[in-house]
């Protein structure tokens, strides 16, 4: 078989890199497809994967809007040269258009409630959503629900293996206590309408945990001048061990906050918006949500600084394993799901679904 894999996003390089690789080793041939947005081709060399581009990311929504026609174009010329079988993507409009003119199926994960525009593009050309139970929203018949999230696909233990190399990457020694902070630009389109803390209030939080802790910052925008010293100086693959190891995580991106959740690093979120796994990550304790008004940023803060004053690491370790006997190993059913496609798909709306197989 051949897949094509659609990547827009750094997270979605760590969602499907396992599922990269298992179908390669199993003798697939498999091609990402990716665009130029923050740190994506850095990963996808730094793995050693296959890929081509199709552009440029741009902030703009506008231009979001009008670079999909020119991302329809160069990704159908590829895969009319590639002739993929199956097409795999997060809400893509490009894969959805693309595998609908090549009538080739498209099996599409979506976790953002709140990405509705893309959803509504893309959504008549899929042929499934495969979305976590705690996801809220719901798209018919093409949807199908399994018991994780997006980050177990690449997070789970069976997956992922902590490097302490961080500390040194760091500047610290073993077991010293630092928090991460991460501050988002506010362009994605599910964005819309948010503006996140203030500046004020980052001098502030930074400030007030420094007084406890050292403080690293990973930020998409510019940063205050006050904060320049505090800004993470990492190579991107080694940012989930920065955050594995981290006494905390409060920030603005809802991707880091639930890695940290199922990595049991307790976690604070700041943004209106609710999103099903984040509150079913709250609900086993190992994440905090906080709106972006003033009142509920200083609240924020003063949680961040009650959490930078305890010996918590094994208390919300114990919160994570609680979690993960009730969730499965992603990427093994990821691999099932899109190898046995579309016998997968009968077999998971046509009766009670048996998820033991993927749960050791």
């Amino acid at each position: 078989m051949k897949y094509i894999i659609e990547i827009g996003h750094p997270a979605h390089v760590h969602h499907f890199k396992y599922l990269y690789w298992e179908l390669k080793q199993r003798g697939h041939d498999v091609l990402i497809i990716a665009r130029d947005k923050e740190c994506v081709v850095e990963l996808l060399k730094s793995y050693r994967m296959n890929f081509s581009l199709l552009g440029k990311t741009s902030g703009n929504l506008l231009k979001k809007i009008i670079s999909i026609f020119s991302c329809d174009f160069k990704l159908l010329r590829i895969s009319k040269k590639y002739k993929p079988d199956i097409f795999i993507s997060r809400v893509s409009p490009a894969s959805s258009h693309v595998s609908y003119l090549m009538k080739k199926p498209h099996i599409c994960f979506a976790d953002t409630e709140t990405s509705r525009g893309f959803d509504w593009i893309a959504t008549p050309f899929v042929d499934v959503f495969l979305t976590s139970i705690s996801y809220k929203r719901n798209h018919g018949k093409k949807q199908i629900r399994y018991s994780g999230y997006h980050e177990l696909a690449y997070l789970h233990p069976n997956r992922y293996t902590p490097n302490p190399e961080i500390y040194r990457r760091l500047h610290l020694s073993y077991g010293e206590k630092y928090a991460i902070i991460r501050f988002v630009s506010w362009s994605a389109h599910h964005d819309i309408g948010q503006k996140g803390f203030t500046i004020a209030n980052k001098i502030r939080l930074v400030k007030e945990l420094r007084k406890y802790l050292d403080v690293y910052i990973s930020s998409e925008g510019d940063l205050p001048e006050e904060l320049f010293q505090h800004r993470i100086n990492i190579e991107p693959h080694y940012m989930h061990d920065s955050l594995y190891y981290a006494h905390l995580f409060i920030g603005e991106s809802g991707t880091m906050a639930s890695e940290c959740a199922v990595l049991g690093t307790p976690a604070i979120f700041i943004n209106n918006n609710r999103y099903g796994c984040i509150d079913d990550q709250a609900s086993y304790g190992l994440l905090y949500q906080f709106g972006e008004s003033e009142q509920d940023q200083i609240k924020a803060i003063k949680k961040a600084v009650e959490l930078a004053k305890e010996d918590n690491k094994k208390f919300y370790s114990e919160r994570r394993d609680r979690m993960l006997k009730e969730k499965i190993d992603v990427t093994s059913f990821m691999v099932w799901f899109v190898e046995n496609f579309p016998e997968s798909k009968k077999e998971m709306t046509g009766c009670e679904f048996d998820y033991e197989r993927f749960t050791k």
